[in-house]
């Protein structure tokens, strides 16, 4: 019989929120209930704002609660690491092979160019989305790129997803959908907001 596991990943940048707290409760009295094991992990992406304090006070509000956990960045267990951030090598594993699928794509565009695509958008009363610029490189201008170290899955460029075909993107006016989704598989660059 398959262990039920529920988990809680707050991201620690300030007070606890209430919507943790529920979300918590919920997801650990549904494990009980169900004689699994509930779960803590970190979702410290965030590197500008997350704080080992806030972090703690994570930790303090849910046990206030009655709240324990099986596994988790305080206590260990057999799947960590429970801290985001401290799973990036899982996490460049599998983008490099996501794009050597074909699955995904190196985004080569810089922050100020993502910026800037998102401002132009917004000015034309658009919906900001990625344009799908990247996706549209030749094979040449992708491997030079790539030649050149301007992507890697170790860096903090994004991959993003192949949801359909190049022609699709440059001729679909919406959000994000036959093209590419807008946000990245990996992590966000820490200037982008």
């Amino acid at each position: 019989m398959t262990t039920v596991r529920t988990r809680i990943a707050p991201s620690p940048t300030g007070d606890p929120h209430v919507g943790t707290a529920y979300i918590a409760l919920f997801n650990y009295c549904f494990a009980k209930q169900h004689g699994g094991e509930f779960i803590l992990r970190i979702e410290d992406t965030d590197q500008l704002r997350s704080t080992r304090e806030s972090e703690q006070q994570i930790f303090d509000a849910l046990r206030w609660l009655g709240i324990t956990w099986a596994e988790g960045p305080d206590v260990g267990g057999p799947h960590g690491p429970y801290r985001q951030s401290e799973r990036s090598d899982i996490y460049k594993q599998y983008t490099q092979q996501l794009v050597d699928m074909g699955h995904a794509f190196p985004c080569f565009c810089t922050a100020e160019e993502l910026d800037q695509m998102r401002a132009e958008q917004q000015a034309r009363g658009e919906t900001p989305r990625y344009d799908g610029r990247a996706l549209l490189l030749s094979k040449e201008e992708v491997a030079r790129r790539l030649a050149a170290g301007e992507w890697s899955p170790d860096r903090r460029h994004p991959a993003r997803f192949v949801l359909g075909k190049a022609e699709q993107l440059a001729e679909h006016p919406g959000p994000p959908g036959p093209g590419v989704a807008e946000r990245g598989i990996h992590r966000r660059s820490p200037s982008r907001k």
